[in-house]
């Protein structure tokens, strides 16, 4: 994360400036010509908790290094300690936002199949799938239909970390998860990839109120600093379009592996058409407009799959 980049040499006192023993520290004895492209703990710590932008974060380190700082009120008291390790502990572990309050997190794993063996791959899943789902916990599986081809997307729940050790090793020993599908299955993929992501802390996985229907997968990459940048504005976009009425949220899930500052939304329409028409009527909405408006300044980039459960997903 990019909080562990602007923190790491700073809270390792890599960039403290030299000075003669007793000799009071004051911004202003700063040698600019020792410092330049560097960074103190203090100054890109607590810019980074309360104003997380980059562009801010240099504007401190510049006004550090003549001696004009102008913090807001209520951070000066914590710019004034901020030497002290165990503040800066406290401060460092609120500089992405909220957190879950448990272990638990989501591997989303995305097979490309080759174009000739997707029908076989298919089958080799709803036939043997019972297999691997009886060492953990399957939230859905899908068939990606608009928006890439010949690929699978399927999301699995774990515990903790060593939750998963342990059913990967069970899964390694399972002759017949191996023999009956590992080995057939590998000659129909191409490519495999796979994530770690939580929930976001305001979000419960959801289910559908009807099976059938269609699945929206929505991938947002977002600029680097986490929720406690972005987080208050695409929430916000997000209960824009839930407030619409016309699809059904099922997850909204922050990267923790794989690239970073990602966030997956999994949405359920009854059909194509349904969302089409949905979304059209959302976009004349004068309340989502406004808060789409607000959550793209730090959107990058944005990628949509349209997708079909196998018979054998959880939801469907």
């Amino acid at each position: 994360m990019l909080h562990g980049s602007l923190l790491g040499p700073g809270c390792a006192g890599q960039h403290e400036e030299k000075r003669p023993a007793g000799e009071p520290r004051h911004p202003s004895s700063t040698d600019s010509s020792k410092t330049e492209g560097m960074y103190s703990s203090e100054s890109s710590l607590l810019v980074f908790i309360f104003d997380p932008c980059w562009e801010r974060v240099k504007e401190i380190i510049q006004a550090r290094k003549t001696g004009h700082i102008h913090l807001p009120r209520p951070l000066r008291p914590a710019y004034d300690h901020a030497r002290s390790p165990h503040l800066i502990q406290v401060l460092a572990s609120l500089a992405t936002g909220p957190r879950q309050n448990n272990g638990i997190f989501y591997e989303i794993r995305t097979y490309d199949i080759k174009p000739s063996r997707m029908k076989e791959f298919v089958e080799l899943v709803n036939k043997y799938f019972h297999l691997r789902t009886a060492h953990s916990e399957l939230v859905g599986f899908w068939t990606v239909e608009l928006g890439a081809m010949n690929k699978a997307v399927h999301v699995w729940k774990y515990d903790n970390f060593a939750h998963r050790a342990a059913v990967r090793k069970a899964l390694a020993n399972d002759k017949d998860w191996q023999g009956k599908f590992i080995s057939p299955a590998l000659t129909c993929i191409e490519k495999q990839h796979n994530e770690v992501a939580y929930l976001v802390p305001w979000c419960q996985l959801g289910k559908p109120s009807k099976e059938g229907g269609v699945y929206e997968w929505v991938t947002f990459q977002m600029k680097p600093g986490g929720p406690a940048l972005w987080g208050e504005s695409f929430q916000a976009a997000i209960n824009a379009h839930i407030n619409t009425g016309y699809t059904k949220l099922i997850g909204v899930f922050h990267t923790e592996y794989g690239l970073l500052n990602t966030v997956h939304v999994i949405w359920w329409n009854e059909s194509p058409d349904h969302r089409a028409a949905g979304r059209h009527s959302a976009h004349e909405d004068a309340r989502v407009v406004a808060a789409v408006r607000d959550s793209v300044r730090f959107l990058e980039s944005q990628h949509n799959m349209l997708m079909i459960p196998v018979a054998c997903s959880p939801l469907k």
